[in-house]
């Protein structure tokens, strides 16, 4: 499942582009050799982070019942095994909304708030009611629920903090220097 490209989202790449590459943003495609396109190829993979942890982000809950008639059951059992209201379709249908637009750092949030409001046992209760519908779905047999409701919980939670996390890092020269100074003069 991945994200809208939003043409605001390629700003920052082509900043990076022309500063480290040295590309005049108006260079037409039929002058770029081979070597220069693998080095847009490798900065635009660093700068891809954000948009690769929504997409992660967007398929862990594709991969749930849908928010659906058909799926109440199991939304109403994961509200209640986890204690948190943070998860329920109602609270974060705007979140995902904007995730598929591009914009995932407030689903990150969302997520990471009912990891925090839940306790160590609500956390294996919501992993046992999530790795029974994904068990079921998947046709998983030969795994234990809980050890794939866990997975899955443990792989949502990482990439929440990898999608904050990528949403709040700067490009800045500056910061990269002093970043180097520091490792080398240890």
């Amino acid at each position: 499942m991945l994200p809208e490209f939003r043409s605001h989202a390629s700003v920052p790449l082509s900043h990076q582009l022309e500063q480290r590459l040295g590309l005049d943003p108006r260079l037409e495609a039929g002058r770029i050799d081979v070597e220069r396109v693998a080095d847009i190829a490798v900065v635009a993979s660093a700068h891809s982070d954000g948009y690769a942890a929504t997409a992660h982000l967007l398929g862990l809950l594709a991969a749930l019942p849908a928010p659906t008639e058909a799926g109440e059951h199991f939304w109403s059992d994961l509200w209640r095994s986890s204690g948190s209201l943070y998860l329920l379709p109602a609270n974060i249908k705007k979140y995902v909304l904007s995730s598929l637009a591009g914009e995932g750092a407030g689903l990150a949030g969302q997520i990471l708030s009912a990891f925090d409001e839940m306790t160590p046992p609500q956390r294996i209760a919501a992993g046992e009611v999530i790795g029974q519908a994904l068990s079921e779905s998947d046709h998983l047999p030969d795994l234990k629920t809980q050890v794939i409701g866990e997975l899955w919980l443990r792989d949502l939670e990482l990439t929440a903090w990898r999608l904050l996390h990528a949403d709040h890092k700067s490009a800045d020269p500056a910061r990269r220097k002093a970043f180097l100074a520091a490792w080398t003069s240890a």
